[in-house]
């Protein structure tokens, strides 16, 4: 299956610590135009290197990395490529491992049990901004924050003062699932003027990637959830 983005090639960093399996994943995401892998990794300290270095789109991560929890390491991962969205791929079952990847920033998750059509259409899909958890995790996590949000510390309340009215209006489109030219062209801005206001709106509210940004609304009052009805 060959996937086509009209965006260039998805910048692909492989954190797994056994080999087989990223050549396996190289193969056959060396097989899609739209993908181009640029590092791999085999441990925490060789992934954030990599992922410094190469400032990759997405961020291919297996949890179990021998001696090392790829979830612990997210953060760092996150830290090193700002602009990177990580997309979580493992054996691991249990809803409670993927609710903790959700909130410690990934952008999605796929089975390993999946074909590999899924992975494609996951990558490309978190490469475009979107979310890619199955309904049960992000019902549990979205349930949470929402529960979570019921009154507004006063810090809290202060850094959601100083966002402008431009900026409130960028995270309303962003957590209605809209990508940064949709803001644009909704709002009647550049993208690069997108950017910049999210910029600005990570840095007053304190918080890390669309993500991060989305959970935050959500906690605060800034927007309503979603509809539980993904996949």
């Amino acid at each position: 299956m060959t996937i086509i983005s009209g965006d260039g090639p998805i910048k692909i960093l492989l954190v797994d610590d056994h080999a087989i399996i990223r050549e396996g994943l190289r193969m056959l995401l060396s097989n899609q135009p739209s993908m181009k892998v640029v590092g791999e990794a085999g441990n925490v300290e060789d992934a954030c290197a990599a992922a410094a270095r190469e400032q990759p789109d997405i961020i291919l991560l297996d949890i179990d990395l021998g001696n090392d929890n790829g979830l612990d390491a997210l953060p760092r991962l996150l830290a090193a490529a700002p602009e990177g969205r990580c997309l979580i791929l493992t054996s691991a079952t249990d809803q409670e491992t993927h609710a903790r990847a959700m909130r410690q920033g990934a952008m999605g998750l796929v089975s390993k049990d999946k074909v590999a059509a899924v992975l494609l259409k996951a990558i490309m899909k978190v490469n475009e901004g979107e979310v890619w958890f199955d309904r049960t995790t992000m019902g549990t996590v979205l349930t949470e924050f929402s529960h979570a949000g019921g009154k507004k510390s006063d810090p809290e309340a202060e850094k959601i003062e100083s966002l402008t009215v431009r900026e409130r209006e960028v995270v309303a489109l962003l957590c209605d699932g809209y990508k940064n030219k949709q803001i644009g062209q909704e709002l009647f801005i550049s993208e690069t003027t997108v950017r910049h206001h999210l910029t600005s709106i990570f840095s007053k509210l304190g918080v890390e990637g669309r993500l991060g940004l989305m959970l935050y609304a959500f906690r605060q009052g800034l927007a309503k959830p979603p509809a539980n009805n993904h996949k």
